[in-house]
């Protein structure tokens, strides 16, 4: 979906139509799996906690450029 939109430029609302659809029918695969949701979970509150404790905020992970 990226490459197309990056390729498209404005039309890429147009253009980018099954791209998107293939984009939104993996998410919704993985937020509708509990245990995705729990891993996900559990992650959030180490790392709020871990934030409370410290007041130091953790740097976001960099996306694999592929993505």
């Amino acid at each position: 979906f990226t490459k197309c939109c990056k390729e498209t430029g404005l039309l890429m609302v147009v253009k980018c139509r099954q791209e998107n659809t293939a984009l939104k029918d993996c998410l919704v695969g993985y937020y509708s799996d509990p245990s995705f949701y729990e891993e996900c979970k559990t992650e959030y509150l180490k790392q709020r906690e871990e934030y409370r404790a410290t007041g130091i905020k953790k740097k976001r992970q960099k996306l694999a450029s592929n993505v």
